[in-house]
């Protein structure tokens, strides 16, 4: 995307200085590493979205690196546009489905995947940060059952099927037109995250993987005490693990929104700090 003719307070770019920055921040927290990707709805035009090309997060730098695609369909608002991700049907989709959603993530980051490819264990908010996963436990969604005949089971959301069942799964009802849940894992794969702007959707993916392997350590403590595993299923907290209650939850979420600026602008300098990460639209 051509940036030449923008001003440091035109909304755009500032919605594209800090989406270069998100791709930073994801990958040095662990969250993105090679692959992975974050996309931004255009603050302009809200029937168009941005995210990077087919390239490492790490290695995004300015506007050239960036791709404005149609939520209508997910194809290039410019026809000559190289190469994107084959997954950006998550986005688009999600998109489409609901309006107040400004930012999608998608990761697979290792201390979530065993939430995503085990059968039994819920993944639920283990502590105050990470409220916005709820107190009923994050859903998981499997493409497997989508599959037609002769399609190839790679496991990625590569079309507009695929992606449009993914965003349904954060609803429970067809009629809604927001989003009941922050975050979905997707089995054998990842999670998807989304936020109403880049700031809290990088929140949310960040402590989502904290929070994961907060309960995985937890779990093993609690295999290690005689005991343990056996009280807290006994008292519907989970298996070694308690979790927040849904008041706590909801009580945590308030107050986490009302700061998540705080974390956010740490996060950018440590990134800017790095000889790594180049943005060249700070």
């Amino acid at each position: 995307m051509d940036t030449s003719s923008l001003s440091d307070e035109d909304p755009l770019f500032v919605a594209l200085r800090d989406l270069i920055s998100a791709n930073h921040i994801l990958h040095y927290h662990g969250v993105v590493d090679a692959y992975g990707h974050i996309s931004v709805r255009h603050p302009l035009h809200p029937s168009q979205y941005i995210m990077c090309g087919y390239m490492a997060p790490a290695m995004v730098t300015s506007g050239r690196d960036l791709i404005a695609y149609h939520v209508s369909d997910s194809s290039t608002v410019d026809p000559d546009a190289k190469k994107g991700y084959s997954e950006r049907f998550i986005h688009g989709e999600i998109f489409k489905r609901y309006p107040s959603v400004n930012c999608v993530i998608h990761s697979h980051a290792e201390e979530v995947l065993p939430y995503a490819v085990s059968m039994g264990v819920t993944l639920k908010a283990v502590y105050h940060m990470a409220g916005f996963l709820g107190s009923r436990g994050v859903k998981v969604f499997d493409i497997d059952p989508l599959y037609r005949e002769g399609e190839q089971r790679d496991m990625l959301v590569n079309n507009s099927r695929f992606g449009a069942a993914l965003a349904e799964k954060f609803v429970s009802g067809a009629e809604m037109q927001s989003p009941e849940e922050s975050v979905v894992l997707m089995r054998r794969h990842g999670f998807t995250c989304v936020g109403r702007d880049i700031v809290t959707a990088v929140y949310r993916a960040i402590y989502t993987r904290i929070n994961a392997e907060a309960q995985t350590k937890s779990m093993v403590i609690a295999g290690l005490v005689p005991g343990g595993r056996e009280v807290l299923r006994d008292e519907g907290m989970g298996i070694g693990f308690q979790a927040l209650t849904e008041e706590q939850s909801e009580g945590c979420t308030v107050m986490n929104e009302g700061f998540q600026d705080k974390p956010w602008r740490l996060w950018v300098r440590e990134v800017e700090k790095q000889p790594l990460y180049y943005n060249d639209l700070r």
